[in-house]
């Protein structure tokens, strides 16, 4: 993916990766968000062919330990994960009672014109 300081090499095997939320803002703290995570996760190992060997949720940023089994690839695995995430996300911020839903939709929005990334959000770092 262009921008990204670091490549995925050899799409087949094991990564620690690290899926920070920008400017490290605790959005996972809220169980609603930490599902979507979850959910999310568990159908990737279902259907996207990737091997998650370990993973920790926390308040601002994602660890995991995987791989992608061929076809898959685990560039695409993040690209869609990020993406599927990130809507996930902004859809149920938008629709629960979030005490920060202001706050957190400025800095999501701030970030995605600042970087040019995104059209309205941008919940990941690159």
């Amino acid at each position: 993916m262009s921008g990204d300081k670091y490549f995925i090499t050899d799409q087949h095997s094991p990564y620690f990766l690290t899926l920070t939320v920008v400017q490290w803002v605790d959005l996972f703290c809220r169980r609603d968000y930490r599902d979507i995570l979850v959910e999310s996760l568990n159908y990737c190992t279902k259907e996207k062919y990737i091997t998650i060997f370990s993973w920790v949720i926390m308040s601002n940023h994602l660890h995991l330990v995987c791989k992608a089994d061929p076809p898959g690839e685990l560039s695409a695995f993040l690209r869609d994960f990020k993406k599927f995430t990130f809507k996930a996300i902004i859809r149920k911020m938008k629709n629960i009672n979030e005490s920060r839903r202001e706050w957190l939709l400025d800095k999501f929005s701030f970030e995605a014109q600042r970087t040019g990334r995104a059209k309205q959000y941008k919940i990941w770092k690159d």
